[in-house]
């Protein structure tokens, strides 16, 4: 038996989705793309056009619920499957997308650059807990217009680890999935053996934009693995009530999967979020609020009834620093998103409200996801019987078990053992090291794995077409040579 949270009954998960239902129906999604609107009208939803409104039947929305994948695997570069998206099955990837990279030396967040996304991707690459690297730092040396294909770019070459990803333009996509390509060894390739997720973003309350409409579609019809992340906000753009912001989160995640079955049915897709309980005193989005990860387990369940995979923004902080608070926030949800059996679990390196990225947050909270994912997997009865009497007689006889067969054989599988970022030295071992904090001793490991960690290069004329591509995409933009990487 695996430890598992339990946020509905199965009467009231009936109920949550039968009012998103409803509201698809009555109420309707705003949709701002021409193709997605083309596609609802066809398969029987009400179309307003002048409105962009379209009212969305429940036999369209249990067809295309039913279509999709209730698991979806995710592959390394190599090609070796490395993700199992679907029942209780826990990963962890580092959240996305900064704008800020935490600089430990002089303790505030700064813009981050090329060199700053080397760094993170290969800290990634090297860092055990997390199933996945995710294009997590936005690098400003390169012009706005190419910052989400060319953080895409850094990524596939210092990692073999699958990559959560998106657009922020619309354009962008076409190179992106050029570049997936040509790793992956050709379109069908990656299409049987996807290595990638794009996160599609509704704007709450109940709407498509054009950009995120057509990812949607572009994933479907490339069979890119599509993640919804609904974003309500309790009180300010969804009902103040947590159930509330469940059922808008419900009902704008199902017509995403309606949008994206019509575009390719069976093409893979995530039922995702990034919602928060609004604080009414800061006018903030609080990542770090036990509320929000209660939305958060909450929605993932649904997601479960539905038969879909499931992701949710969790580990992580809204501080500003790698503190008591970081820890407490990003723990407390790396906890809950595992026995909450999230399948996509972002987050883990995060401050300032998604925000900021820092390296040393990473490494920390590598032992959290660590920690978390030794919890989830529940406690094992290991022999029959558990505890035999020749194993009490042996260990009475030589009063300790420490060098017992027994002991040797199960104490690595019982135990998860933590990086030495993580201290467990006695008192006078610990002030003989230094009396170092965590985040003293975090930074030292970051800059221990970046001397020793060599990711696995690139095939030569991959990489070659890569930094062609990127190459011309930069001059498009008036940016003649791509920044240094080191």
């Amino acid at each position: 038996m695996n430890p598992r949270v339990t946020w509905w009954t199965e009467k009231a998960r009936k109920r949550i989705v039968g009012e998103a239902k409803r509201i698809l129906e009555e109420i309707g999604v705003f949709v701002e793309n021409e193709e997605a609107m083309n596609l609802l009208e066809g398969a029987g939803a009400r179309v307003d056009r002048a409105k962009r409104q379209a009212l969305i039947p429940a036999s369209l929305v249990h067809k295309a619920v039913g279509s999709a994948p209730s698991k979806v695997a995710l592959y390394n570069r190599r090609g070796e499957q490395v993700m199992d998206l679907g029942g209780d099955r826990v990963h962890f990837n580092p959240g996305s997308a900064a704008l800020r990279i935490y600089d430990m030396k002089e303790r505030r967040a700064r813009d981050a650059a090329t060199t700053d996304l080397v760094k993170f991707v290969t800290l990634i690459d090297a860092l055990p807990s997390y199933a996945a690297q995710s294009t997590g730092l936005i690098s400003t040396d390169v012009p706005q217009e190419i910052q989400d294909r060319y953080r895409l770019f850094i990524a596939l070459q210092y990692s073999v680890k699958p990559v959560v990803t998106g657009t922020f333009r619309v354009d962008a996509f076409k190179v992106m999935h050029e570049m997936l390509s040509a790793v992956a060894g050709d379109p069908e390739k990656l299409r049987e053996k996807p290595m990638a997720i794009f996160d599609c973003c509704p704007s709450p309350p109940l709407k498509w934009s054009d950009l995120t409409a057509q990812a949607l579609i572009d994933c479907a019809r490339t069979g890119i693995v599509a993640e919804l992340i609904s974003m309500p906000l309790t009180g300010a753009t969804s009902p103040v009530t947590l159930a509330g912001a469940v059922i808008q989160h419900c009902a704008e995640s199902l017509s995403g999967v309606v949008i994206h079955q019509l575009a390719s049915a069976g093409a893979p897709i995530v039922y995702g979020g990034s919602p928060a309980c609004f604080d009414m005193r800061k006018g903030t989005t609080p990542m770090g609020a036990v509320e929000t990860m209660m939305i958060d387990g909450a929605y993932a369940e649904i997601g479960k009834h539905l038969g879909l995979p499931t992701q949710a923004y969790m580990a992580l902080s809204d501080s500003k620093l790698v503190d008591y608070q970081a820890g407490m926030e990003t723990a407390m949800g790396a906890v809950i998103a595992a026995l909450s059996g999230i399948n996509n679990i972002s987050g883990p390196g995060m401050l300032d409200f998604e925000s900021c990225q820092s390296l040393e947050k990473l490494v920390l909270d590598n032992e959290v996801c660590g920690m978390a994912l030794r919890l989830a997997s529940g406690i094992e009865l290991r022999e029959d019987p558990i505890v035999s009497n020749d194993l009490m007689r042996e260990g009475i006889e030589r009063k300790s078990f420490l060098s017992l067969a027994h002991t040797m054989k199960w104490f690595r599988k019982e135990a998860y053992f933590p990086d030495e970022v993580i201290d467990r030295n006695a008192l006078d071992e610990w002030q003989k090291q230094g009396s170092k904090d965590a985040a003293t001793r975090a930074a030292e490991r970051v800059g221990k794995i970046l001397a020793s960690h060599t990711p696995e290069p690139l095939d030569r004329e991959v990489a070659a077409h890569l930094s062609e591509l990127m190459t011309a995409e930069a001059k498009r933009f008036g940016l003649k040579d791509l920044p240094r990487r080191s």
